[in-house]
C-alpha cells in the first residue's frame, strides 16, 4: 500500500526513483519503530549518507507516509504513519518509546472537550518517567 502513495506523489512531484532511497523506505516500513537520522544511518551501515536519509523521511512525512515526533527538544524522531491513533510512554533514561492506546483515555478527553465544547482535531499524549529495565538497573 504504501508503494502505491509514494510512487503517486514520486510521479506528481516529478521526483525520480533512487536505489538508496528505496533501500532506506524499506527498511523504515520493515522496523516499524520510532527511529531517528543517527539510528537509521547506524542500523543501515553506514552506506547512505544522513542527508539522504534525512531528505527521505522528510519526504515520506510530506507525502503523508510518516509521522515526525520530537519527543526531547534536540531529537527528532519518525514513525510509520498507522491508522489508528496511539499514545506513547517515553523513557528518560534509554529512550524506549512505547506505543499505547486505552479506550478509557480517549472517551474522557472526548467527555471533556464536550463538556468545554471543544471540538478535537488531533491531540498527542506523552507520558515521561523509566520503563522496567531502567527501573531495575
Amino acid at each position: 500500500m504504501w508503494e502505491e502513495i509514494l510512487a503517486r506523489y514520486l510521479n506528481e512531484k516529478r521526483l525520480k526513483k533512487s536505489a538508496k532511497r528505496e533501500r532506506i523506505i524499506k527498511f523504515f516500513f520493515k522496523v516499524d519503530k520510532h527511529l531517528n537520522v543517527d539510528e537509521l544511518y547506524e542500523k543501515l551501515g553506514k552506506k547512505v549518507s544522513r542527508s539522504t536519509i534525512y531528505r527521505t523521511l522528510k519526504l515520506l512525512t510530506k507525502c503523508g507516509l510518516a509521522i515526525e515526533q520530537k519527543f526531547e527538544e534536540k531529537n527528532r524522531r519518525y514513525e510509520p504513519a498507522h491508522l489508528s491513533h496511539h499514545d506513547h510512554f517515553i523513557c528518560l533514561k534509554c529512550g524506549e518509546i512505547i506505543e499505547f492506546n486505552d479506550k478509557k483515555i480517549e472517551n474522557t478527553q472526548n467527555k471533556i472537550a464536550q463538556k468545554y465544547n471543544f471540538k478535537i482535531v488531533s491531540h498527542k499524549l506523552e507520558i515521561y518517567g523509566y520503563c522496567e529495565k531502567c527501573q531495575k538497573g
